[in-house]
């Protein structure tokens, strides 16, 4: 254990990156030492107290001027790899935003530079932090096998939330963005390995270059027998209807999240995107007459933390990691594995053929 705080740059501070560098403003455990931005950050857009922070927009200037001992990367996934191997090789642990990588090949750079340089490295995989989630998954497994699994997360998204939308389809589709949360959730709540995916991805629009897609949806299929969809869209033309189904079927039952929508909050509303309220319980067992034995159980969650709150569980554990020094090898192979899973499904809709993993 150490009583001295992590000192810690932030790089990128979007959504995801303002979050967490409220945490790591809340948390005693943690000195920002600098943020870092592409362009200037503008006077009066800071949340109070953090106008003293040291600012930059040159990354490598930043990490040479605050020698930090952690790395907070929250930039889009291009600049991944290349962020995260220069911060190990200046000594700093990381936290990064998934996407991990681009490739498969520089994921692999990175999770090989944090063992080579010995510091952590933490993926923000988000719902592994979120009770409801962690509540789900383990309901998932009394479930009997094979399982189905069926998820998706659209956003129907206009005005700045599309501008986000548009630069993050410069170099990630959504499938692969979003869906490397759900494909760790789907591998959770299996224990088992995959063994291919078929996926197919759509156009919707002439903002999306003519070689990326703004709709997509693939199917994975387990070494158990268990098989997962998810879906996923992005745009001003996406459907709200059902933009949000987390659902698990079982020899034994079922098992939702069920209530999220809540008044006025739609796809596009960051909250939502992890949001439950409640879990349903399904039994599939049948009394002699072929009635159900039991009824459906409705587990409600309606004390669960709000997106910041999530992100400072995310930080907590990051920290623990940190002063612990948590083996985190499993950690980094679940990562590498859900992405490969959701990298294996953007080739099959660029190529029309089922990846066999």
């Amino acid at each position: 254990m150490t009583s001295k705080p992590v000192r810690i740059l932030v790089v990128g501070l979007g959504n995801m990156g303002m979050s967490h560098a409220k945490a790591y403003h809340a948390l005693d455990g943690f000195e920002i030492v600098g943020l870092c931005t592409r362009s200037p950050i503008s006077q009066g857009t800071l949340p109070a107290g953090f106008e003293s922070y040291p600012q930059f927009t040159d990354y490598e200037t930043a990490l040479a001027e605050t020698r930090p001992d952690a790395v907070s990367i929250n930039t889009y996934t291009e600049t991944h790899a290349d962020f995260a191997i220069t911060a190990f090789e200046a000594g700093a642990h990381v936290f990064i935003e998934k996407t991990l990588a681009a490739t498969v090949e520089d994921a692999e750079r990175v999770i090989e530079s944090a063992v080579k340089h010995g510091r952590k490295l933490v993926i923000g995989y988000i719902l592994r932090h979120h009770p409801s989630w962690e509540k789900f998954v383990e309901l998932a497994q009394t479930l009997g096998k094979p399982l189905v699994m069926r998820m998706n997360l659209n956003q129907q998204s206009s005005g700045e939330f599309w501008e986000t939308h548009k630069r993050l389809l410069n170099s990630v589709s959504p499938i692969v963005d979003c869906g490397v949360h759900y494909l760790d959730m789907m591998c959770l709540m299996t224990g088992a390995k995959p063994v291919s995916v078929h996926a197919m991805g759509v156009r919707l629009s002439p903002d999306v270059a003519e070689d990326m897609y703004n709709y997509g949806q693939l199917q994975v299929r387990f070494d158990d027998g268990s098989i997962g969809w998810y879906e996923a869209g992005w745009g001003p033309m996406i459907s709200e209807t059902a933009f949000f189904v987390k659902d698990v079927i079982g020899p034994k039952g079922s098992v939702s999240i069920t209530d999220v929508e809540e008044k006025g909050a739609g796809s596009a509303n960051v909250d939502t995107h992890t949001k439950t309220n409640a879990l349903k319980l399904h039994h599939a067992a049948t009394d002699q007459d072929g009635k159900f034995s039991h009824s459906d159980e409705i587990i409600k969650t309606d004390d669960e933390p709000d997106h910041d709150g999530l992100c400072l569980r995310e930080q907590q554990f990051f920290l623990k990691s940190i002063t612990e020094n948590l083996d985190l090898t499993q950690h980094m192979a679940d990562g590498l594995g859900s992405l490969r899973i959701a990298l294996a499904a953007d080739q099959s809709v660029r190529t029309g053929n089922v990846i066999m993993l």
